[in-house]
């Protein structure tokens, strides 16, 4: 009978460590997600995240994995609902997201996010050419916002056609429509399927320098004044799911990442230490326009 209870006993405590070792393990074993907004072309993102997620990997020792989205508020609840514990975001989009979760925060961003812009594009049939200053009136022609959710496709050239005229987009334009993401933008512009249109600089810019342009056809009229926008921004529960730390280490392999082909894919020179407050004059516009109560 002695034996059998020592035999238990032995039992329990392999057991016991078994428990011990496999709980730790169980933890770094989960898969860490994060998403992006879908400003660009689908095939693009794919690439840049995919390797993005290869670099989070070895510098987090934990499976990561890149959930691609359909649209802006996709992202969001995504996020909001514990789907991708990361994402990448625009202003207007990390606003909202971080409003949803508690203790989120945005921890880094690209150098350049910190002094973001909108250009103005008009096909050349508009007769439009660069300025300093928007035209008295634009009542005859078309324009095509990006996404509705898109900070630099909507919500900061929709507050400065605003403040210039004193009135909706609708009420500025013979016709406003929404494409859905800056790639689609200079594709309906350069097509003459809208006269102008509002695209994130960055954008214009990449696929000005991969020949997607034509300057014979589409040329920026107008760039907005500068703002905060995109930022990499995290779940506030990450640390208790992840363990104590998990989510500087997140913050530095970001901050950290010096690869040119990955930096390059963003475009961004190098990311930076954000916080959520960097983005209060989002919120303010988001506010003030509407779009956030």
């Amino acid at each position: 009978m002695k034996t059998i209870l020592l035999k238990k006993e032995r039992l329990s405590c392999c057991l016991l460590l078994c428990v011990l070792f496999i709980a730790p393990l169980s933890v770094s074993a989960q898969t860490f997600t994060f998403t992006a907004i879908p400003d660009q072309d689908e095939t693009q993102l794919q690439q840049r995240f995919n390797k993005i997620a290869r670099y989070l990997k070895t510098q987090l020792g934990v499976e990561v994995r890149y959930i691609p989205v359909k649209s802006y508020s996709a992202a969001v609840t995504a996020f909001r609902n514990n789907q991708v514990q990361l994402a990448w975001f625009g202003g207007l989009s990390g606003v909202q997201a971080r409003r949803f979760v508690s203790n989120s925060d945005a921890i880094a961003q690209g150098y350049e996010d910190q002094f973001f812009k909108t250009f103005f594009i008009a096909n050349h049939h508009t007769g439009l050419t660069n300025s300093k200053l928007l035209p008295a009136s634009l009542s005859k022609f078309t324009f095509t916002f990006g996404s509705k959710g898109s900070t630099s496709g909507r919500l900061m050239p929709e507050f400065y056609l605003r403040e210039h005229y004193g009135v909706a987009p609708n009420k500025i334009f013979k016709r406003v429509g929404f494409s859905g993401d800056h790639s689609r933008t200079i594709a309906l512009v350069q097509s003459g399927a809208y006269d102008l249109g509002a695209v994130n600089y960055k954008v214009w810019e990449k696929e000005v320098a991969a020949g997607k342009v034509d300057p014979e056809k589409v040329a920026v009229i107008w760039q907005t004044p500068t703002y905060p926008d995109y930022q990499w921004t995290l779940r506030g529960d990450v640390d208790k799911n992840w363990g104590k730390g998990f989510s500087e280490k997140i913050r530095t392999a970001l901050i950290t990442m010096d690869d040119p082909e990955l930096l390059s894919s963003f475009p961004r020179s190098r990311f930076i230490p954000a916080k959520s407050s960097d983005y209060q004059a989002i919120l303010d516009v988001a506010k003030s326009i509407g779009l956030i109560d």
